[in-house]
């Protein structure tokens, strides 16, 4: 499963070619056009890196990185700002709201994946490797397969898509909504009680003997998240 990465931009032409090369390089993408919808879209999707225009239709870019820099559960997601801006005092400003990263408009695409590449190896280096671990738990990506202290794990495309999506960031709490977007993907029209239903078949696969503890986390009222306590327990 590749990084999943919002396009906040204005400028529709330059939009098409970001996400024509985003995706051509195996992200998944994500688009907003104003800053209203961009927040709207941070409200339905937590992604893994933005890249965030400084001019925007109602919302700023500045607004957007300064109240996403606010919020606990968006506060670590790398932000590249990308503006046509170019004076130091500028660029020194965007940096200080938040911003891990700076970008003047015209850009090189090789010079905008290099950069995205460097962000997402320090903020998320489980999107780059092949195998995930937390405690007795392993998730190879390239062999699709799962064991748990050694034995191996059988799991349906969905539920292994499921453990790997909760896998990448633990301690991160999902919705039902969420879920069904990143892991089902938003053209499938399913009902939310389906995420339920396979928690439950994914639990009862890892979860096979009585002293084994559960590393999927219920999280009344919110949803579900992969308990970054896990790995201490084992």
């Amino acid at each position: 499963m590749s990084a999943t990465i919002l396009i906040v931009e204005d400028e529709a032409d330059l939009a098409m070619m970001m996400r024509y090369n985003l995706e051509a390089e195996g992200f998944r993408v994500l688009s907003a056009l104003s800053g209203d919808d961009a927040a709207e879209t941070m409200r339905e999707t937590l992604p893994d890196l933005i890249l965030l225009d400084w001019m925007l239709p109602g919302l700023s870019g500045i607004e957007l990185c300064r109240r996403w820099r606010a919020r606990e559960e968006t506060a670590r997601i790398p932000i590249i700002m990308i503006t046509a801006r170019g004076e130091e005092e500028e660029r020194v400003r965007g940096l200080a709201t938040g911003a891990d990263d700076y970008m003047v408009k015209p850009f090189s695409v090789p010079e905008l994946l290099a950069r995205i590449h460097a962000l997402l190896r320090r903020s998320s280096p489980q999107l780059v490797t092949t195998v995930l671990k937390a405690g007795d738990l392993e998730l190879d990506r390239t062999s699709h397969r799962v064991r748990r202290s050694g034995r191996e794990v059988h799991l349906g495309p969905t539920e292994y898509r499921l453990l790997e999506y909760l896998m990448r960031h633990p301690g991160r709490v999902y919705s039902r909504e969420q879920l069904l977007d990143g892991v089902w993907g938003n053209d499938v029209y399913v009902d939310e009680r389906t995420v339920d239903v396979h928690v439950g078949r994914l639990r009862k696969a890892i979860n096979r003997r009585a002293s084994e503890a559960d590393p999927i986390r219920t999280v009344r009222g919110a949803g579900y998240a992969f308990d970054e306590r896990f790995a201490a327990t084992t």
